[in-house]
């Protein structure tokens, strides 16, 4: 691009000649904002945030109304050789009781004889109890009632006592990702390293990405807990956002890098090689960057306030990180000058011999790039095979919210109580809840639909016969829980689910004029989300889709770029959901990451999945198709740009394409379910984007066009800028490009 009109290339003239001004104001950009962030603090998400739909508006109700309903837990003791009215288990029950009373942390304990919560068998019951105080902050707070809970069941050789319920089972989730992440990000950090140092042979250039990365991502973070403020995210989101952070940090900072020493070698001086990496990789990574942060806010199109905490976040981390690229990176790069390649690594630091030809083809091609000069359309057609048989099992994909038992593994303690009490007590761990708001909760009328409701739930086989009423005169608001026929997930769950919704409380409560009455629960709530996420797939879809196209447009001026940009991309997002249905749904390889297959992907994760990875591959094509554009405007042949474009980004590109495939990578090495799903999606599909999509599809896609990827409308032609200083293409003339065809 032309100086004039590429504000990369400004950028980094300027951070060039203020080199000084241009660190310390990073510098001091970074902590400033990281201290605002840490003393105003982070605002997460509650539990009526992450709802949606009926379930969601019940948990307003009873927010608004301020009931929010504490953690409920349960206390599940089982004897092979005792029968629950034996003495030794009737003592085992009081003693629970009492320890759990002890602890001065619970609330309204029910015992078996007053729920008749007692198995079918009569080898098992259960305990009721509430956790006091915020439910949100239950999970905190639950370790001493969990340590009363052990210590009686060491008192009780002759019973086993287990605990699930909503505090245990995210005290689980949280300790389980706390640690997980604390190693993903001790891991990814020095795999990223090891990387580089491969990459460049010298400490010092394999250091600065790291570097400009992990500040970045400090700075997001405090930046984040501002935005939280007004926007409250996940708990994990930090995290999430450290490891897309470094891996897009760290991939910014290697274009930069790459093209500057590779310049160097060509034989200009440093400040000329610095000015070309501006104008020409600094204007990619904007690009790429822009494409990342118009992509990801396709995500508050999904009515999720959890996807849009994950977008601001991901913006946040990349608008910075490509702001530190184009600025305080020329300005490292300005003050280091050669010293950039000092800390040599014996035989990797290497400093290849420079050519200074400065022409189209200074090496010769590999073997591949050779063939798929030679016979594109055979090289095309091969690789959209070899991608849409990895997007097949999509075909067939199911999806759902994943619950405890299916997002931690299932030797977990909390996933084993689950289990044992789904089994003795269908429906038990995750009852519905009816929350009815009337005019007057305590009207005759309205009690008599609350006797009628409970006499049809339990005629109707679809419940339980154990419903609880929760009166809460003062507010006009009543709590009806409803266990559930099935395990609380399964199709018969969603069948009696459906019952309720459709017919028993429409029958009953929902007859009494003035009233509202909905439905929620771990089930309804599952449900809704997902009817909520299908919901949002075509405009989500639609933005990302038309967003891109015109970005792409707008950079390289032809309507055939963008478009085949597109299509290249939903491949790379086919094989995704393709190898994520194999492995997480049907289990296909799944022992090669930990897991089995649980029979579905969770719910969430095709839609963030196509958001991320439209995102990110725009990284890989933004910088080859950037350099294919250069030699063309030079007056290079399309056939010699394509091969040029390939041959002088396939090093870099590679390079880049693993450390984010690393980063990646480390999620499918986490215990939960959800983001091992995750890694292992976004690593497959940057591996086949960076190495099949970019090195062989894209250049055999282009050699079939031909000069059609130049064609456009004259207004598109005219405001094309002019190609930025470089290399003397190879091939002769733009007169020549025209009568070769290509």
């Amino acid at each position: 691009m032309a100086a004039k009109r590429n504000l990369a290339a400004a950028l980094g003239r300027w951070s060039a000649e203020h080199r000084k001004t241009a660190v310390f104001g990073w510098l001091v950009l970074v902590v400033l904002v990281m201290t605002l962030g840490s003393s105003a603090g982070q605002v997460n998400l509650t539990e009526a945030d992450y709802g949606t739909g009926d379930s969601g508006r019940a948990e307003r109700i009873l927010q608004d109304a301020g009931l929010t309903e504490p953690a409920g837990e349960l206390i599940y003791i089982r004897s092979d050789e005792l029968t629950t009215d034996s003495p030794g288990f009737t003592k085992a029950v009081a003693d629970t009781t009492d320890a759990l009373e002890a602890t001065g942390l619970v609330t309204r304990v029910r015992t078996p004889d007053t729920t008749q919560l007692v198995s079918a068998d009569k080898h098992a019951a259960l305990i009721q109890y509430d956790v006091k105080g915020d439910p949100d902050t239950a999970a905190d707070r639950v370790q001493p009632v969990i340590d009363a809970v052990e210590k009686t069941d060491a008192a009780h050789q002759d019973v086993t006592l287990g605990q699930y319920g909503a505090a245990t089972g995210l005290k689980a989730i949280n300790d389980s990702l706390g640690e997980d992440f604390v190693r993903a990000e001790y891991t990814a950090l020095p795999v990223s390293l090891g990387i580089l140092l491969a990459v460049f042979g010298a400490l010092v250039a394999a250091l600065l990405p790291i570097a400009l990365a992990v500040t970045a991502c400090v700075g997001a973070m405090g930046l984040l807990a501002l935005t939280s403020h007004v926007v409250p995210v996940d708990g994990m989101t930090n995290s999430m956002m450290f490891l897309m952070g470094l891996a897009v940090g760290v991939d910014y900072c290697l274009f930069y890098l790459r093209r500057q020493r590779e310049e160097r070698e060509a034989g200009r001086d440093h400040a000329t090689a610095l000015q070309i990496a501006a104008a020409t990789s600094g204007h990619s990574v904007l690009i790429s960057g822009i494409t990342v942060c118009v992509a990801m806010a396709g995500m508050f199109l999904s009515g999720l306030t959890v996807f849009e905490g994950f977008a601001i976040a991901t913006i946040e981390v990349v608008v910075i990180a490509v702001l530190g690229s184009m600025t305080v990176l020329p300005a490292l790069m300005a003050m280091l000058g050669d010293r950039i390649g000092a800390g040599r690594i014996p035989f990797l630091g290497r400093r290849r011999a420079a050519t200074g030809s400065g022409s189209v083809a200074p090496r010769r091609d590999s073997v591949l790039l050779r063939g798929v000069l030679a016979r594109p359309a055979v090289f095309a057609v091969l690789a959209v095979a070899f991608l849409l048989a990895l997007a097949a099992p999509a075909l067939g994909m199911k999806t759902e919210k994943l619950g405890t038992d299916k997002l931690l593994p299932e030797d977990n303690p909390t996933v084993v109580v689950s289990q044992q009490i789904e089994k003795d007590f269908p429906g038990s761990p995750a009852p519905a809840s009816v929350i009815v708001k009337a005019t007057d909760i305590d009207s005759a009328e309205m009690k008599r639909a609350i006797a009628d409701f409970r006499a049809r739930a339990v005629a109707s086989g679809q419940t339980g016969k154990a419903i609880d009423v929760t009166v809460h005169a003062k507010e006009n608001i009543a709590e009806l829980s409803v266990p559930l026929a099935g395990n609380g997930s399964d199709a018969t769950s969603k069948k009696a689910l459906t019952t309720l919704r459709e017919t028993l409380v429409p029958d009953t409560v929902g007859k009494v004029a003035g009233t509202t009455a909905l439905v929620r629960g771990d089930l309804a709530f599952s449900v809704d989300y997902n009817d909520q996420l299908k919901k949002s797939i075509v405009p989500v879809f639609s933005f990302v889709l038309g967003v891109t196209f015109l970005l792409m447009l707008f950079s390289f001026r032809s309507p055939v770029i963008a478009l085949t940009s597109i299509l290249l991309n939903l491949l790379s997002v086919g094989a995704a959901y393709g190898v994520m249905t194999a492995v997480f749904q049907h289990g296909w390889g799944a022992s090669l990451v930990g897991t089995e297959g649980i029979g579905a992907v969770e719910s969430w994760m095709p839609l963030f999945v196509f958001v991320v990875l439209f995102g990110l591959s725009m990284d890989y094509h933004v910088f080859v198709v950037s350099r294919i554009r250069e030699a063309y405007d030079r007056g290079a042949t399309t056939r010699d740009a394509i091969a040029h474009g390939i041959r002088s980004t396939a090093g870099v590109v590679t390079s880049a394409g693993l450390i984010m495939v690393a980063v990646f990578a480390v999620f499918g090495t986490l215990e939960m379910q959800d983001f091992k799903q995750l890694g292992v999606g976004l690593a497959v599909a940057v591996l086949l984007d960076a190495t099949l999509v970019r090195a062989v599809l894209l250049p055999s896609v282009m050699l079939l066009l031909g000069n059609a990827n130049w064609a456009a409308p004259s207004f598109l032609r005219k405001s094309r800028p002019a190609a930025p200083a470089g290399p003397t293409p190879a091939a002769p003339t733009a007169p020549a490009r025209a009568a070769a065809g290509r």
